[in-house]
């Protein structure tokens, strides 16, 4: 039976195999530039790849995004079954983006409106916002579950950033819609690639005084005899 993995602070999670961070980081990211790099040369892979003229349907427009769209799914399988295959176990956060992508992005190609693809992110962002903080009222720290592997925060810290995470995503949400509603869908997949980014990574820097004032020390870490 495959197994979720470990909640952070859980007995017995970091026995478990992680994954390379650098796999990991690549694995979450990698779906992303395929679907950035299909938008910007969808006429030239339908050109190389006559095939994807059939999932291009009748919208010129739109063409590039429709191949981007069946990229990034495939794309996205992909990711979630290498995770799958080198952790033993679901990552939680990847494999709700699966589902939204594969959902939404089904939508967008069986009806051929580009609606369902740019709203995406905005379902996936109020989503992870919505569980995050959701889960905190369970008491459930659900950010330790991307992150454990590379912090090791004490219970306190790992609900501090919980919020903190959630309500970005919510943020996130709301910018996404703001940008698709109001701009062509060129800048729309910019903003998507190398606006969130920049965005995220800001955010997270923003977040090191929490984690330097939340961490395990090592000698916290071992079992008191």
């Amino acid at each position: 039976m495959v197994q979720f993995e470990a909640a952070p602070n859980e007995p017995g999670a970091r026995n478990v195999k992680q994954p390379n961070p650098l796999l990991k980081l690549a694995l979450e990211l990698g779906p992303l530039g395929v679907f950035f790099f299909a938008n910007a040369r969808g006429a030239w892979l339908i050109e190389k790849f006559p095939a994807l003229g059939s999932i291009a349907g009748s919208d010129p427009n739109n063409a590039g995004l429709f191949v981007a769209t069946a990229l990034f799914i495939i794309a996205t399988l992909v990711s979630l079954t290498v995770s799958l295959a080198v952790m033993r176990r679901l990552p939680v956060m990847p494999f709700v983006t699966c589902i939204v992508v594969v959902i939404f992005g089904g939508l967008t190609l069986w009806l051929q409106d580009a609606t369902f693809i740019k709203m995406k992110p905005t379902i996936i962002n109020g989503l992870f916002g919505a569980v995050l903080l959701g889960g905190l009222f369970f008491g459930k720290s659900l950010i330790g579950y991307v992150f454990d592997s590379v912090f090791q925060l004490s219970d306190e810290g790992w609900r501090k950033l919980t919020l903190r995470w959630g309500l970005f995503f919510i943020f996130l949400a709301v910018l996404n819609e703001i940008v698709w509603r109001s701009f062509p869908t060129d800048t729309w997949v910019s903003f998507k690639v190398f606006g969130v980014m920049p965005l995220t990574l800001l955010f997270t820097f923003t977040q090191v005084p929490l984690l330097l004032r939340e961490q395990i020390k090592p000698a916290e870490d071992r079992p008191r005899p």
